[in-house]
């Protein structure tokens, strides 16, 4: 019996994709409706559970429990800003449990709580069950697409989910690495070029910059916003109508409505994507709120100045990215465009402008592009029947942020500079802080300031067992390691 193949998933904020290797080609495979990607939308209802299309269809009628957007919940803790943030603009109840955000439904008559890792895992099923429906046979093997700005618990996160699911990762690979490689697998060449991938999809931010020569993907440096998409320019677009609706009918305010909100919310994404195209648009609802009408008329200049703040955002990380790098803008040879929010004529205007002398690349498919990617290293890790130039495909990624431990003072002590290439392995000295010592406390953090609180806490452990000793006779040495999917492995 032949192995069952292996698949890519392209796990997404609002949409999903996943592919498979068949016949020497790529196929993104549709879903039951037809369609290509599939909504990362889960609701509950009173009969059972839904997911992708009949969960958005439904979503206005049902919004407290239907949910969405939970990758920007993944591997969060409660009390994180982006976190509070989001909240505001859910219809869906977020409540706290020892730390952990769990998402709070009615579910079959029953109230039910759920952690991000569940939603996605729910998702990551209905994409496995899609692959296996157009199969014929069972899946387990895939590689599932992250951020390349996520950090180590995010990571895990999504490996936690799809363990939920039933399917076993091979490997975790970048969004915008998996896009360089559905790009340039065919464009095999022996002069070096350096391409900037600008990923800015639903929830997520990314910039990447890679070199490619001859089936090399050497990351340079990355860079970006875990939590910066287009929901964010959804929620700008329904502050901005909440506060017309105000001032036209005497302060009545629609976020007392989560039905309403609900409603918005559909219209101003409807609006946004048609901004994209045409010049003008109208945002018209019936009997929104208590019975009044809105309309409002929304044209493209007002949009990006509602917005300008989060496209500058974007453009300053493209120039973080670059000076990680150690590259100038000059030095790019070209831009690729991946993502929903990169179909924005302003954002697309804004690259080119600073990009004067490099190409914006437009040629692959913004929605599919990831999930392309994914399959094809998934065919090559799971010995697929790729082609020769598949099988010399080489990745090189970096990590995104710095890692490293407290030391006496407080202090972030890197051990694992950002943008290192990966898999990686480094190990640091420590000594004790007190004389009669016999334990220590080693407390591990994530990122670049140099308070370590002020940083990600990824956790700490606890060392015994050692003799009592004046202060610094007793010594340690600290291992860090990072695999190829960006997972770190303490050891001390």
């Amino acid at each position: 019996m032949s192995t069952p193949p292996a698949i890519g998933i392209d796990l997404g904020t609002t949409f999903s994709c996943v592919g498979v290797f068949q016949n020497n080609r790529v196929e993104i495979i549709a879903n039951d409706q037809g369609n290509r990607t599939t909504p990362s939308c889960v609701a509950f209802t009173d009969k059972g559970r839904l997911i992708g299309e009949a969960a958005i269809n439904q979503a206005t009628m049902n919004p407290a429990n239907t949910v969405f957007g939970v990758k920007r919940l993944i591997g969060r803790s409660f009390d994180d800003e982006e976190v509070r943030s989001d909240m505001k603009h859910w219809p869906f109840k977020v409540i706290n449990s020892e730390g952990k955000p769990r998402i709070k439904v009615q579910h079959c008559g029953e109230t039910k709580q759920f952690v991000a890792e569940q939603i996605s895992a729910m998702v990551l099923t209905k994409m496995k069950e899609t692959a296996e429906t157009y199969l014929n046979e069972k899946v387990t093997d895939v590689v599932i697409t992250v951020p390349a700005y996520f950090n180590v618990g995010q990571r895990q996160a999504t490996i936690d989910a799809a363990k939920i699911a039933g399917l076993n990762v091979l490997r975790l690979i970048n969004e915008p690495t998996a896009a360089a490689i559905a790009y340039g697998m065919d464009k095999r060449s022996n002069r070096q070029r350096n391409v900037l991938i600008f990923d800015w999809g639903g929830g997520t931010f990314d910039v990447s910059i890679l070199s490619m020569k001859n089936g090399k993907f050497e990351v340079k440096a990355v860079g970006g916003d875990t939590h910066l998409g287009g929901e964010d320019i959804n929620s700008r677009l329904v502050d901005h109508c909440v506060e017309k609706f105000k001032q036209a009918h005497k302060g009545k305010d629609l976020t007392t409505s989560v039905k309403a909100i609900g409603r918005l919310r559909k219209a101003c994404e409807t609006a946004k994507r048609m901004l994209s195209t045409a010049e003008s648009t109208n945002i018209g609802i019936e009997s929104l709120f208590e019975g009044i009408d809105f309309s409002t008329t929304l044209t493209r200049a007002p949009f990006e100045q509602l917005c300008s703040d989060l496209f500058s955002q974007t453009m300053d990380a493209v120039k973080t990215a670059l000076n990680d790098a150690k590259m100038d803008k000059a030095d790019i040879h070209e831009i690729l465009l991946v993502g929903g929010s990169t179909r924005i004529p302003k954002v697309q205007s804004m690259l080119q402008d600073f990009f004067t002398t490099s190409k914006l690349n437009k040629c692959i498919n913004p929605d599919e592009a990831v999930a392309y990617g994914a399959t094809l290293l998934a065919a090559k890790l799971s010995g697929g029947g790729v082609s020769n130039s598949m099988q010399d495909l080489m990745l090189l990624e970096v990590t995104p942020l710095s890692l490293g431990l407290e030391d006496a003072d407080g202090m972030m002590g890197i051990v694992i500079k950002r943008n290192t290439p990966i898999p990686t392995k480094q190990t640091c000295n420590a000594v004790t802080a007190v004389d009669n010592q016999t334990s220590v406390w080693i407390s591990v953090y994530e990122g670049e300031r140099a308070k370590a609180s002020d940083n990600h806490f990824l956790g700490h452990f606890l060392i015994l067992g050692f003799p009592a000793a004046q202060r610094d006779e007793i010594k340690f040495e600290n291992t860090f390691e990072i695999d190829k999917s960006g997972i770190l492995h303490v050891s001390s």
